[in-house]
């Protein structure tokens, strides 16, 4: 190997090295920065499952379950929301109280947000007694910051 091969490997793994670090790090330091850490959850067939009989169930319209389509949800104790839309509706978030182990609906928001809005939105979930966790992540996704 000539001492220019040489130089020209030292030179790659040093490179190497630092585009490795900077592709990890940054990634979890920006996760756990999110509002929606640890309150948006996977959308999961069992959580289809509970909340889909519970949307259908506080509409005025009937669908079946299986016509919601899930675009988030999100849990914080005993309050969610799911953002949702349906053949009948815009899409919207629905909020959900959890009494005696049963997801009571408490109210939707619908429309759209601009990222201008989000401390509005914070408040008027926040009014409903959604906690603040719930609140935030909530108006991050509506206003598309999430």
């Amino acid at each position: 190997m000539t001492a220019i091969d040489s130089l020209f490997f030292r030179y790659a793994r040093i490179a190497l090295a630092s585009l490795t670090g900077l592709t990890t790090v940054p990634v979890p330091t920006f996760a756990a920065n999110s509002a929606c850490h640890g309150v948006k959850v996977e959308i999961t067939k069992a959580r289809e499952e509970a909340y889909g009989p519970v949307i259908v169930a506080a509409m005025e319209s009937k669908i079946k379950p299986a016509q919601v389509k899930f675009y988030s949800i999100l849990e914080s104790g005993i309050w969610s929301a799911a953002y949702i839309s349906t053949p009948v509706t815009d899409d919207g978030v629905m909020f959900f109280q959890t009494v005696d182990g049963k997801k009571h609906f408490r109210d939707v928001w619908g429309g759209w947000a601009d990222p201008s809005e989000n401390s509005g939105l914070v408040a008027w979930a926040q009014k409903l007694g959604a906690p603040t966790d719930l609140a935030k992540c909530f108006a991050e996704t509506v206003t598309g910051n999430e």
